[in-house]
């Protein structure tokens, strides 16, 4: 990864399939540069099919890199939570398997304990409108791959491509 600026930040959002998710997030201003690819499995390079088709354990994955003097880490985290639906376990609506699970994988500690916190406040919300549990991992961010030129801003090349990315149509109040 190139770094213009040290003042910038990323952070990992996995909330189904990546497509959608970095089409939300591409939107926004602070966005410098958004990426899709897969993390949080345990298989070094994996392609889209070992994604799908083997047990690597990777989450289709949006990288995010923006600056914190534009948008706030809580911005992004607002837009995280109510652009899909982070009860499902391992699904998104259709999409079934353990790539399309909620995950949000962070560069530092303070960001752990912010989407912890944002989480909880979540889970209030949801519990109000009878949604399960959310099942979302936070963590730190294990090692990020790069998924293949052909996903890399695949909705801005495809317009009409398919998007599965739904939200609770609950409200994320922080």
């Amino acid at each position: 990864m190139v770094i213009i600026s040290e003042n910038f930040k990323r952070v990992l959002f996995g909330a189904g399939c990546f497509w959608g998710v970095e089409r939300k997030f591409w939107q926004l201003d602070g966005i410098w540069v958004t990426s899709v690819g897969y993390a949080g499995g345990n298989t070094k390079n994996p392609t889209y099919e070992d994604v799908c088709y083997k047990e690597t354990g990777h989450v289709e994955v949006v990288e995010i890199v923006y600056d914190p003097e534009i948008i706030s880490f809580t911005s992004l985290l607002k837009v995280f939570w109510e652009c899909h639906n982070p009860t499902q376990g391992m699904k998104q609506g259709n999409d079934v398997g353990t790539q399309y699970r909620s995950a949000i994988y962070c560069y530092s500690d303070l960001d752990i304990l912010e989407c912890i916190k944002s989480k909880e406040i979540y889970q209030i919300a949801l519990s109000n409108e009878n949604f399960s549990e959310i099942t979302t991992e936070i963590r730190n961010a294990p090692e990020y791959f790069l998924a293949e030129e052909y996903h890399q801003q695949y909705l801005a090349k495809n317009p009409n491509g398919y998007c599965g990315l739904g939200g609770t149509g609950c409200s994320l109040e922080l």
